[in-house]
């Protein structure tokens, strides 16, 4: 597993290596479950990082911004306390105003997951608060699923 921000402009996907810390682990010592959510907000942003598109700075500066309208996640098998792991990033559907991300936790050496999940973003104007189609720039980088 590497540190390295791979390129996504040939790549459907993206894997960003984490690690559990103990503060994500319940008395059981497995990682708590609202933990997967958080490993897969952090895997799309690394998704966007290598992109390269700073989402957050263009929606200072544009007045819209990325909203989570729908999060699911399966889990399989658990995690534990110290266990190294990739939160796997997939692009599925492009929408007029939306993204739908494909997920998965890969542990360290194992080919099948521990969770799966999917997470929809609705690009929005922060004004209106009503979705505002994908930026042109964004669109322009995006590799096609």
């Amino acid at each position: 597993m590497s540190d390295a921000v791979p390129t996504l402009r040939h790549a459907p996907s993206l894997r960003h290596a984490m690690r559990v810390r103990y503060s994500e682990v319940d008395y059981q010592g497995i990682v708590y479950v609202a933990h997967y959510v958080t490993y897969f907000d952090h895997g799309i942003h690394e998704f966007f990082r290598a992109l390269p598109y700073d989402y957050t700075a263009i929606g200072k500066a544009s007045g819209s911004d990325f909203h989570t309208v729908r999060t699911v996640v399966e889990y399989q098998r658990p995690l534990r306390f110290d266990e190294r792991f990739e939160v796997e990033v997939r692009l599925g559907r492009i929408g007029r105003t939306s993204l739908t991300f494909a997920l998965a936790i890969l542990a360290e050496g194992e080919s099948a997951p521990r969770a799966t999940g999917e997470m929809v973003w609705v690009h929005a104007d922060q004004a209106t608060m009503r979705a505002a189609p994908l930026p042109e720039p964004l669109l322009a980088l995006l590799p096609r699923p």
